[in-house]
């Protein structure tokens, strides 16, 4: 499904999440949200909103951060959250409790022409490191805040700083191909790890003040569920799901049979924690 005046770069990332996977992560809203919490409370620790702000969510697919905000605003403040993903955000409209102040919009905001100045916080879980030219994202994005309006985010940081997806990767691939290498400006989840890659793009989109905060995270594979839960998880999303895309299934099964080996070999109880690690990003519009 594309989407009318969206930047043309963004073509690929957009059919991805309009299409199968997008249904398979909504399919997974609920166990999506017990697993990244850990990362959603450090975030909105940083982000520190209250009652009568104006927030602007970028890649909010189900709405559960901007749900969340628009709860933290109330009364007087509200949210505007922003996807690509038409599945995400009926999922989005769907968990939205009446009377908070919250809109989504189907929506590039590479291209988004933002209300000018009207916000006080830019705010993402996750949610832009995949524009295709995220300079210009970002400088669009900063039209929408106001004078001295704040900039947080999270980001992931390098794959092998986290092994809840590196181990269910590093399996995959004894059974099948190994992905297409991204370059380092490439669009994708991992496309904000360099700290002086964030720092560059900020500043020349007219950010002050940068900083970028590591946060250490232990990620519950399983949510509490049991192994099967945590293989399900592995398989369905990240990048061991994209590697075996469109593999046969004796492939599939061999390889889903060694993450689930690897696995158990951290379960403790009905859980299967592995380490994460993320950048909290902060700065601000001058």
């Amino acid at each position: 499904m594309s989407l009318p005046g969206a930047e043309e770069r963004h073509a690929a990332e957009i059919a991805y999440w309009n299409g199968p996977a997008g249904e398979r992560w909504v399919s997974r809203q609920e166990t999506q949200d017990a697993l990244l919490a850990p990362a959603g409370e450090a975030l909105l620790a940083r982000a520190a909103v209250r009652s009568g702000k104006c927030v602007l969510d970028i890649g909010c697919g189900w709405g559960g951060m901007s749900i969340e905000l628009a709860r933290r605003v109330s009364p007087g403040g509200r949210v505007l959250g922003l996807d690509v993903s038409a599945p995400m955000l009926a999922r989005a409209h769907e968990l939205q409790p009446p009377g908070l102040p919250l809109e989504f919009v189907r929506a590039d905001a590479t291209v988004y022409p933002f209300a000018a100045g009207g916000a006080d916080l830019l705010f993402s879980r996750f949610g832009v490191m995949f524009f295709g030219e995220p300079v210009r994202a970002f400088a669009n994005m900063r039209t929408g805040l106001r004078r001295g309006g704040r900039v947080v985010f999270a980001c992931w940081r390098e794959l092998a700083a986290n092994p809840w997806l590196m181990l269910p990767l590093e399996e995959a691939y004894r059974h099948v191909p190994r992905l297409p290498e991204a370059g380092p400006e490439d669009p994708g989840a991992f496309s904000f790890a360099a700290p002086q890659r964030v720092r560059g793009i900020l500043e020349r989109a007219g950010f002050v003040a940068i900083d970028l905060e590591p946060v250490a995270l232990s990620l519950d594979l399983a949510t509490g569920r049991g192994l099967e839960s945590a293989v399900a998880t592995a398989v369905s999303i990240g990048p061991a799901a994209r590697a075996l895309e469109g593999q046969p299934a004796p492939v599939r099964s061999a390889a889903t049979a060694a993450i689930r080996a690897a696995l158990a070999r951290h379960k403790a109880h009905e859980s299967v924690p592995l380490d994460g690690s993320i950048w909290i990003v902060t700065a601000v519009n001058p």
